[in-house]
């Protein structure tokens, strides 16, 4: 009889650790919206883009949900990453923007970071990456589509 106690406490014991290890917190918060839109040619020539070559990146308005972060990664190939924040993307303060340092993106509201090279979290609450755009370079001339990445 004792060995059968034991054996039904180690079992309650294991099922009781097995619940509440499994109780965490999920990553769970709403999906960015999507907002379509016509292909953006930008002329990388054209001055107004000039901080790509200075700085490494423009934000861009007119496109996505909330505008567009583009960076340039080097002289054939360029990211550009959804400004809606990918954590909690409905609340009205969800924009991304470069840090100060240019090192990273930060969405000041929540506090999630994202690395400029992938758009993946780094940081704060954020699990997902930032939605990505592809982009097309032919010459001087980059296109940005709504078609999705990631």
């Amino acid at each position: 009889m004792i060995t059968i106690k034991k054996t039904s406490l180690l079992f309650l014991s294991l099922v009781a650790i097995t619940i509440l290890a499994g109780c965490g917190p999920e990553p769970t918060d709403d999906a960015i919206p999507f907002a379509p839109f016509p292909p953006m040619v930008i002329q990388l020539n054209n001055p107004q883009y000039q901080d790509l070559s200075i700085k490494g990146y423009v934000e861009l308005t007119g496109i996505g949900v909330k505008g567009v972060i583009l960076h340039r990664v080097n002289a054939s190939t360029y990211h550009a990453y959804e400004r809606n924040c990918s954590f909690q993307p409905n609340t009205a303060c969800a924009l991304v923007q470069v840090d100060q340092s240019g090192l990273f993106m930060i969405d000041n509201c929540c506090g999630s970071r994202f690395d400029m090279g992938t758009g993946a979290p780094s940081g704060g609450p954020a699990w997902r990456e930032l939605r990505q755009y592809v982009t097309n370079l032919n010459g001087t001339q980059l296109t940005i589509t709504d078609e999705v990445l990631n």
